[in-house]
């Protein structure tokens, strides 16, 4: 196997991570969120493969939903999944924002939802304009509009906000501004000629009741597309609202380290904040703005953190601590796989890491999700006072 595709095959199992018809294809301008939100869960109805008899639970995790406050709230804010993902990705994150007073929208990325096939069409426009549809429906109800999101769902929200002033802070996790595989340049050309770079088979599952497990290869080109976007705009020009971003030392999907600079150069105001899941550096521990956390926890069986685990809940009750979906394609070593699925102690970790003895599942929850809820509760209260 070529080089270039070699590593793009490896992106692909790393996101373990698609062009269905869409809601935005539905209606170009849906009248309201629940008009947008009831065409989406009919078309995910008519085209899901569902993956469980609990088809309403599916039905319900793939769509769009709002959750709203227990007070009437001006302020709202817009959460865009990652590639493969669902808007069910957000579920802890939107309720604890709410329960600081937003009105949080979680919108559906066109080709998602429904089975990973319905990405071998699918454009990065497509994305772009949901954005701009779901950004001009909350501002007909509310004076305060914010964004965020997670990978590819974080180069939306920023490639959008740099270009709408109106926008008055970000919410990042993980986002992918650029990628950790130095061949990702490669899949735009490679989809003209090759529409899997993981063919599917009957030997591993392609989507689970939340995600999906496979992309088509112009998923990875759109994911690539919404990367460069997003960097032409940011590279060259500050952004000087109050921005939280979420990086994981060592993500197997992010080149954290670009992040990490690309923040310190052009994420200028003072109350953006930047979480760094690692064991740090001197140079990050003298920047008052990124604040650091050890990515090791012995005592639970933690290895390293991993780029999706950071938007959970150790209380989620599918990717929590006591969490039904167990995470154990981590890496190509069938034998570990297999003792994982069977119920063997495991360790957690991001993909393809290994220690002699352990067996490694993903870590799909964050141990610091309360504290860090409070350092975004922080950057988001400057953000509505305007200093």
């Amino acid at each position: 196997m070529p080089v270039a595709v070699a590593s793009v095959a490896c992106l692909a199992l790393t996101l373990g991570c698609a062009r269905q018809p869409s809601a935005a294809d539905a209606t170009v301008q849906p009248e309201n969120f629940q008009a947008y939100a009831q065409a989406s869960r009919a078309l995910i109805e008519e085209k899901r493969l569902f993956q469980t008899e609990q088809r309403s639970d599916e039905l319900a995790w793939n769509a769009p939903y709002e959750v709203r406050p227990d007070a009437p709230s001006d302020k709202a804010i817009l959460l865009l999944h990652g590639l493969g993902d669902s808007p069910w990705s957000f579920v802890d994150i939107a309720r604890d924002l709410a329960a600081q007073g937003y009105v949080v929208r979680v919108a559906l990325l066109p080709g998602h939802g429904t089975k990973p096939a319905d990405l071998i069409d699918v454009q990065l426009e497509e994305w772009q304009q949901l954005v701009e549809q779901q950004v001009a429906l909350l501002r007909k109800e509310f004076a305060h509009v914010y964004l965020g999101g997670f990978s590819t769902g974080a180069n939306l929200a920023l490639a959008y906000a740099v270009k709408d002033p109106g926008i008055r802070g970000l919410v990042l996790f993980s986002p992918a501004f650029r990628s950790s595989e130095s061949y990702d340049w490669a899949a735009p050309w490679l989809a003209h000629f090759k529409t899997w770079i993981l063919a599917p088979d009957n030997s591993r599952p392609q989507q689970s009741p939340v995600r999906y497990h496979n992309v088509p290869t112009n998923g990875f080109a759109q994911f690539y597309r919404s990367s460069v976007a997003v960097r032409r705009l940011i590279e060259n020009e500050d952004f000087d609202r109050p921005v939280a971003i979420v990086l994981t030392e060592q993500d197997s999907v992010v080149d954290v380290r670009y992040v990490r600079e690309l923040f310190k150069r052009r994420f200028t105001h003072a109350a953006s904040r930047l979480i760094w899941y690692g064991q740090g550096d001197g140079e990050v521990a003298q920047q008052r703005r990124i604040l650091t956390r050890t990515d090791r926890i012995v005592e639970e069986r933690i290895s390293q953190f991993s780029h999706m685990g950071i938007l959970f809940s150790p209380a989620n009750p599918l990717y929590g601590r006591s969490g039904t979906l167990r995470f154990c394609r981590n890496s190509r070593n069938a034998d570990e796989v297999a003792r994982c699925e069977a119920g063997e102690d495991v360790w957690f970790s991001d993909w393809g890491y290994s220690e002699p003895g352990k067996i490694h599942a993903r870590l799909t929850y964050n141990p610091y999700f309360e504290w860090q809820s409070g350092v975004i509760r922080g950057v988001l209260e400057r953000a509505e006072r305007g200093g």
